[in-house]
This record gives C-alpha cells, sequence and structure tokens, in this order.
C-alpha cells in the first residue's frame, strides 16, 4: 500500500486533513500550534484510492536531544518512508517565510510533493492559493479540510504517484461536478431549469437574479452529476456593490472546485471580450470545458455568428484550440444533448492518461524535428518526462537549463502533443524540472 507523509508548519491544519483522510477524529486539533508530536499512522481513504497516510510535527532545526529535534527526527523517518508528501499550507495567511523554510527542507529529500492548500474554503482565500505557486511545488491542490472540499482534486493529484492504481477510471458512484457560468442574463438558470425538468431556479428578464452558487443533485443517462447554477460574472471594473462581490466571489469558488464547466453566452448579443475572458479563466483553473450559444432561436445570421466566435476563440485563447461549442436553446429545449454529449467528452479529454513510455516516444520525436533554443549560447536539453497527473493532462519535463525554456518552446509541444494525441480544448500544463535522468545510467 502507498504511504503518504503530511508535512507543514504548525497551525496549517495537517491535523485535520489527517482525521479526513482516515475518516475519524484520531489526531488532536487545536488552534495552539505544536499539539502535534509524534508520528501519527493511519488507514486513509479518498473515494477509491486507499493509502498509509503519517500525521508529522514538521521539521525544525532544534538543539540535539530537545523534544522539538525528537519531534523533527520523526517527521524525517515519515517523509523517507513516504512514498510522497502533501504539503500543506493555509490558503487564507498565503506563503509565510516559514513555509518557504519548510518547503527547502523538504526538497533536499528528493521525494515527489504534492502542494495543499488548506482552509481555502472562504472568499479571501484564492490569493493564497495563487501564491502557492511560488514554492515550486506545481499547482496547489485547494482544499478544506475542514469542510471535505477538494478531496476529489486531492485524489486526482496523488493517483499519478501510484504505480498500481493509475490506469483505474474513475468510479462510476463519484458525481461530475458541473458548473455553468457565464454574464448576467446569458441564461444560465432557464438551462438548470431545462436539465432539472422543473422551474428550480428563478429566471426573469432582470439581469443577476441569480446571487448564490446553487448546487442541484442530478442525473443524465445514468451518471450521478453535481450541478451548479452561479451568478453572472461580469467585468470587476462593473461590479457594484457587496451583494454582487459575494456573488461572483461565490461563482469563481465553483469553477475551482468543479470538475467541468459550461460557458454560456448569450447569442443574442454581440459576444464581448467579458466571455472569452471567462474562458480563459476556466482554462487557468484547468478545467474540462464547452463554450455553449444560448438563445439561439434569436440569432438571425447563425453562421456569421459562429464564424465570428470561432476566429475570436483562436486569436485569444490558442491554449484551449479546438475547444468544444455548442448551440442551444433552453426555452425550446434545442440542442440540449448535444451540449451534454460535448461536455462529458471534454471530460473524458481532460482525464487523459498517456503512458511514460508513449509520451517519451513522442517527446524525443518531437525535439528531433524543433530541437530547443540556446539562449546566449548555453544549451537547453530536455532529457525526457513524465505525465504526473490528468484533470488536465500535466507533463513534468526533465534536463538541463530548462529554467531557460522559452514559452513559445512550450507551446509548440503543446499544439503537437494535442494534434497527435487527439487533446482537443482541454487545458495541457508542462512543469519544468532541471534534473538528472535518474535511470540514464542504467
Amino acid at each position: 500500500m502507498a504511504t503518504v507523509a503530511i508535512m507543514g508548519r504548525p497551525n496549517v491544519g495537517k491535523s485535520t486533513l489527517f482525521n479526513r483522510l482516515v475518516g475519524r477524529k484520531i489526531a488532536l486539533v487545536d488552534d495552539q500550534p505544536g499539539v502535534t508530536r509524534d508520528r501519527r499512522e493511519g488507514n486513509a481513504e479518498i473515494y477509491d484510492l486507499r493509502f498509509t497516510v503519517f500525521d508529522t510535527a514538521g521539521l525544525d532545526d532544534a538543539p540535539k536531544g530537545s523534544l522539538e529535534a525528537r519531534m523533527s527526527k520523526q517527521s524525517e523517518a515519515a517523509v523517507h518512508e513516504a512514498d510522497v508528501c502533501l504539503f500543506v499550507m493555509d490558503a487564507k495567511v498565503g506563503v509565510t517565510p516559514a513555509d518557504r523554510d519548510f518547503a527547502a527542507r523538504l526538497r533536499k529529500h528528493g521525494k515527489p510533493v504534492v502542494l495543499v492548500a488548506n482552509k481555502s474554503e472562504g472568499r479571501d482565500a484564492s490569493a493564497g492559493v495563487n501564491e502557492g505557486h511560488t514554492l515550486g511545488f506545481g499547482e496547489p491542490v485547494a482544499i478544506s479540510a475542514e469542510h471535505g472540499d477538494g478531496m476529489g482534486e486531492l485524489r486526482d493529484a496523488l493517483i499519478g504517484y501510484f504505480a498500481d492504481e493509475a490506469d483505474k477510471p474513475i468510479p462510476a458512484e463519484m458525481p461530475l461536478r458541473l458548473a455553468i457560468i457565464g454574464q448576467p442574463n446569458a441564461g444560465k438558470s432557464t438551462l438548470v431549469n431545462t436539465l432539472m425538468g422543473s422551474d428550480r431556479m428563478l429566471t426573469g428578464p432582470e439581469a443577476g437574479i441569480t446571487r448564490d452558487a446553487i448546487s442541484m443533485a442530478w442525473e443524465w443517462k445514468g451518471r450521478p452529476i453535481k450541478l451548479w447554477d452561479t451568478a453572472g460574472i461580469r467585468r470587476k471594473a462593473k461590479v457594484a456593490g457587496k451583494i454582487e462581490k459575494l456573488a461572483v466571489a461565490d461563482a469563481l469558488r465553483a469553477i475551482r472546485f468543479a470538475d467541468a464547466v459550461i460557458i454560456l453566452i448569450d447569442a443574442s448579443m454581440e459576444i464581448e471580450s467579458q466571455d472569452l475572458t471567462l474562458a480563459s479563466l476556466v482554462a487557468g483553473e484547468g478545467k474540462a470545458m464547452m463554450l455553449c450559444l444560448s438563445k439561439w432561436d434569436l440569432v438571425e445570421d447563425k453562421d456569421k455568428k459562429l464564424k465570428d466566435v470561432k476566429e475570436r476563440l483562436d486569436n485569444i485563447l490558442p491554449e484551449i484550440k479546438g475547444i468544444s461549442m455548442v448551440t442551444i436553446s433552453a426555452k425550446q429545449e434545442r440542442g440540449i444533448p448535444k451540449m451534454m454529449d460535448a461536455i462529458l467528452k471534454a471530460v473524458e479529454i481532460w482525464d487523459t492518461r498517456l503512458s511514460t513510455s508513449k509520451f517519451n516516444r513522442w517527446l524525443e520525436k518531437a525535439v528531433e524535428r524543433n530541437p530547443p533554443p540556446a539562449p546566449e549560447g548555453r544549451r537547453i536539453k530536455i532529457r525526457y518526462g513524465t505525465q504526473v497527473k490528468a484533470r488536465p493532462p500535466t507533463f513534468a519535463l526533465f534536463g538541463n537549463q530548462l529554467d531557460h525554456l522559452p514559452e513559445t518552446y512550450l507551446r509548440y509541444l503543446m499544439n503537437n502533443l494535442r494534434k497527435d494525441f487527439d487533446l482537443p480544448g482541454t487545458p495541457i500544463r508542462f512543469l519544468k524540472r532541471s534534473q538528472n535522468n535518474p535511470y540514464e545510467e542504467k
């Protein structure tokens, strides 16, 4: 069974996360820092993923023989035994000097690290989550150990490190978390009512009727879905009043915790830059996504409208090239099956997993066709790569001087990967790791 060690500075919620993973309140939890002293072990479970988890006190410089030094030694042992470490930070506080010190110490052990941004349930936590990127452990996994939010994302981040679990499909009993977003009055609540088959949500000609991100249990062709209707998201400069600000923050939180997002655009109106900004936002969060042109029955020149949207997408959002686009009329109940087929296909692509051997064969040919540049005469060499996670497909590249690898070259790799493995419209991410190939001498 795989082993996971929970690490981090005091009071970030390590023991709360431990209790959440083992399903019982085993570890003592208190606002006072330093409650955990011994290394605590338990059998953890996240949906279908089962592993052994260690709760630790952390890593500290302390006088030899002191209580703190003995606590640190226990933590060192946990890291040594673990297959992967969960490095926990407090999303509400952001990255602190102590976090950076812990990160440096953890990096010396050479173990895989998943960065966990805990306490992300608050509306003021997004800045702290984004700040987590500066620790150098890749994309932070936003969770709330206290409330159980983000456990699906944590499962996805971990499974790539469990060799015997990596090829398991997502269990059918896990509901797909689907958020519907768009500008005010794009027809989100009307669409939700059509999907639910009832007047579940208030609708009307007035913009901004929906305030909270409302979640509902739903099912499509036997597949359980947790459906979110969200408040309309306008440009930041246009958001007025405390209520609207809170509603928008709630909508953004729904995006963060969703698996897939339908971006609804009012096709009866002129396409605005804000519509494409929302698509860029979802891509930045790494979610499965599609565009849905609503109120299609009100559009006169349909060919011109489709052409206009496609051209703007290709020019402004090349990172999601090939994204599915469907036209619907929720009031007339047209286009719904096509929309659902498109978003489920997007989720399938989003969950793509490539074997290391297949990815490296492709990478070798891509680099041979177009070698990396040599800025200032310094040779950049990509030695090998591997997929570290799906949802979205994320690949780590290993080699020399990768910190100097330009974004244009990563875009070249992304476009060819998308084309060769048929990955249209899904975000693709590359992590640069400048280190030696451990298998090279073997």
